[in-house]
């Protein structure tokens, strides 16, 4: 609904992918035009690559279009273009339709406002002058592609990673999602490096004992890279505005979906879904936020808190809703406790480390 009808994306395999790309039903449609997301499926090794490849793939055909234009509105005299317009004068509409086109060929908002009234002056025109002729046979790359690059934690926070350290490494304009179940679910439920502490999962099944990697702290090093953490069953604004600012900031941005799962193991099963990601947030557990780096030019902090007061005392009963936490008393009664306190704390720290980014540290410790 919002810029699916230029919309790119590479899908990670896995639950996204498998329920993504289903025949003979798939999830992504057309508009009333006909305009809707192109889909393709790849690897967990190479999703970010795979992804990046179709950007740049874009970037370089639409470069050239762009290119070819500003040197036909940049000659001085508009009848004796290098590849000879044949005495045929471009008139006022046209021009102001390349140009707003050209200059605008890189922002997403507006994309299909200017591709359109180009397209309506290309219809008239295309016959007369070879420029217009070459656009007209290239339309489908006048709309600026929304690139995305989609896939769960198994890839984004362990096989995957490093392609998408390469990818936001590079600077360029494309948007990443990682969904967040803390779990390989696709493959059986074994524990990744987004699993967070006492959860027991295939290969942790005393509990996981290390910390949750913290994938969005790691791509803000970079400076220039926009990340947000979102749970749209929590806060469905807070989602909009983070795939609304992601998608329309020029670099690499990432977003990280809270995604509650079978894997959990919830009380009431998964029609449960949406409270456990509204008490995700509100015991603490899962921090929402979004990390901007345009707002410095602004002179106001990169980092947005989303929720401000969370209440740490009662994350022991959210996990006790999920028998991947619940389930640890039965088998290691002696350490259950121990490390229930560590998620509690690593979360807690978490939350701190992101109040002092946002420059409101000193007051939020004082609400908390």
């Amino acid at each position: 609904q919002m810029f699916g009808d230029r919309m790119v994306i590479a899908n990670a395999t896995g639950c996204s992918s498998i329920w993504g790309g289903p025949l003979p039903a798939i999830p992504y449609t057309t508009n009333d035009l006909g305009h809707g997301p192109a889909w393709s499926n790849s690897l967990f090794e190479d999703n970010a690559e795979f992804g990046l490849g179709m950007l740049i793939a874009n970037k370089y055909r639409r470069a050239k279009l762009v290119e070819k234009t500003r040197d036909y509105l940049g000659a001085d005299d508009m009848t004796a273009c290098a590849d000879a317009l044949a005495g045929v004068k471009m008139d006022d509409d046209l021009k102001e339709a390349l140009a707003k086109w050209a200059d605008g060929a890189n922002l997403s908002s507006g994309s299909r406002e200017r591709a359109e009234a180009l397209k309506a002056q290309l219809e008239a025109h295309k016959s007369k002058i070879p420029l217009l002729t070459e656009l007209w046979e290239n339309k489908e790359l006048l709309v600026k592609p929304s690139q995305w690059i989609i896939g769960g934690d198994g890839w984004g926070y362990d096989i995957g990673y490093a392609g998408i350290d390469h990818v936001i490494a590079t600077g360029e304009d494309v948007n990443i999602l990682v969904m967040d179940n803390e779990v390989y679910s696709n493959t059986g439920g074994q524990a990744s490096k987004a699993t967070p502490t006492a959860a027991i999962a295939k290969f942790a099944a005393g509990g996981k004992v290390q910390g949750k990697k913290d994938l969005g702290a790691m791509a803000m090093t970079y400076g220039n890279v926009y990340v947000a953490q979102i749970a749209s069953g929590a806060n469905a604004q807070q989602t909009i505005k983070a795939f609304r600012e992601a998608e329309e900031y020029p670099g690499p941005s990432l977003i990280i979906a809270y995604t509650p799962c079978i894997n959990h193991g919830l009380t009431g099963g998964m029609f449960m879904t949406l409270e456990e990601a509204k008490e995700a947030v509100q015991s603490g557990y899962w921090s929402l936020y979004r990390y901007n780096p345009d707002n410095a030019e602004k002179d106001k902090p990169a980092m947005e808190l989303d929720f401000k007061k969370p209440d740490f005392s009662t994350m022991k009963d959210f996990m006790m809703k999920q028998n991947r936490f619940s389930s640890l008393k039965a088998v290691r009664g002696d350490k259950a406790e121990e490390l229930f306190d560590k998620t509690v704390g690593f979360a807690k720290k978490r939350f701190l480390y992101y109040a002092d980014l946002s420059g409101q540290g000193e007051k939020i410790r004082e609400n908390i």
